[in-house]
């Protein structure tokens, strides 16, 4: 129980931290629905999971390396970027258009994509699970087996679940909602995100 609740009081510290996946999941939630906004959450989870599989196979020197991180970066900080100009310019304009019927047979894969790119494809989150994973092995021993598993587990879990929450409550506040305002939501995540962006991109050169 201790591994475990070690796990949560990480996973909620993960919780607090915003950036542009935090900012996604709230514009899609209130924009399309608590599901569309648990399928971004879900694509984070992955990505997450990913990051710390990698990690526990050894595969984490690889990504260490200076040169890569660089890279990745920038690629990452010019997905943000792009992603930004798309709600800046295109989402912001549509969201005035409300007697234009919006399709219903977007891919579900589109929005587990999103959540996945904008997460995953950050260095800085990279970077926070070498730490997660030093802090699990040398502050409390967590280095293999089924006390590694647990502890990531928990935390992954309890990521999870408040970002389910974050979207559930978005979801909540979705009459409350005009055209306008969510014209101005995706104008804020489109700076947010180029934001982002640019500083992911300025970061890598000291990375």
């Amino acid at each position: 129980m201790k591994i475990i609740f070690n796990g949560i009081q990480l996973g909620v510290v993960l919780a607090f931290l915003v950036g542009p996946v935090f900012f996604s999941i709230i514009q899609t939630s209130v924009e399309k629905g608590f599901l569309k906004g648990a399928l971004v959450a879900l694509g984070v989870s992955i990505s997450d999971i990913l990051y710390v599989v990698v990690c526990y196979f050894g595969l984490v020197q690889f990504f260490q390396n200076p040169q890569f991180r660089t890279y990745m970066a920038y690629v990452g900080g010019a997905i943000l970027i792009l992603f930004g100009l798309y709600y800046l310019m295109v989402k912001s304009r549509r969201s005035l258009q409300a007697d234009v019927p919006v399709s219903t047979e977007r891919k579900t894969y589109r929005y587990i994509m999103k959540g996945f790119i904008i997460n995953g494809l950050s260095p800085m989150v990279l970077i926070f699970w070498i730490g997660t994973i030093s802090v699990a092995s040398i502050n409390f021993g967590y280095s293999k087996g089924l006390e590694f598993f647990l502890f990531f587990a928990a935390v992954l879990v309890t990521v999870l679940a408040t970002d389910l929450l974050k979207a559930y409550l978005a979801d909540k506040v979705r009459t409350l909602v005009t055209p306008k305002s969510i014209m101005v939501m995706n104008i804020i995540l489109g700076v947010v995100m180029i934001g982002f962006g640019v500083r992911l991109i300025w970061l890598s050169q000291t990375i």
